[in-house]
């Protein structure tokens, strides 16, 4: 197993809704729900990170909180290790670059889509 390549993940959480964001085809797991997030880079912590790619991503400020979960899946390109955090939206206005849709859903909404499998785990402890 080669080594893990280490993603963060944010939970946008309102009351008993969460954000779930769906890649836009031509990206690696296309047409899957994942938390936004990304790669973390050299000398970053993964907070650092995640505060960085909700603004690239998803043109927001946010509060990374507390470590939701940490998960290790293999995929056929890569092994990803991804953390999840609660997040708490600052400001800025939603615009998309890596997905194609988000929708804010409720547990029992969460678990008809199509999540990336490294995903899962986190959506289960929102899903209880």
């Amino acid at each position: 197993m080669s080594n893990p390549i280490r993603v963060v993940g944010a939970v946008f959480h309102d009351g008993n809704r969460f954000l779930a964001c769906r890649k836009k085809p031509g990206k690696p797991l296309e047409g899957h729900w994942e938390f936004p997030g990304g790669k973390i880079e050299p000398g970053e912590s993964p907070e650092q990170a995640l505060a960085r790619e909700i603004r690239e991503e998803l043109n927001l400020i946010a509060h990374v909180g507390s470590k939701l979960t940490t998960t290790t899946y293999e995929y056929d390109f890569a092994t990803i290790e991804l953390t999840t955090f609660y997040c708490t939206l600052i400001s800025g206005e939603l615009r998309l670059s890596d997905h194609d849709a988000t929708k804010w859903v409720t547990p029992a909404e969460a678990m008809e889509l199509t999540w990336a499998p490294a995903d899962i785990p986190a959506v289960e402890k929102l899903c209880p």
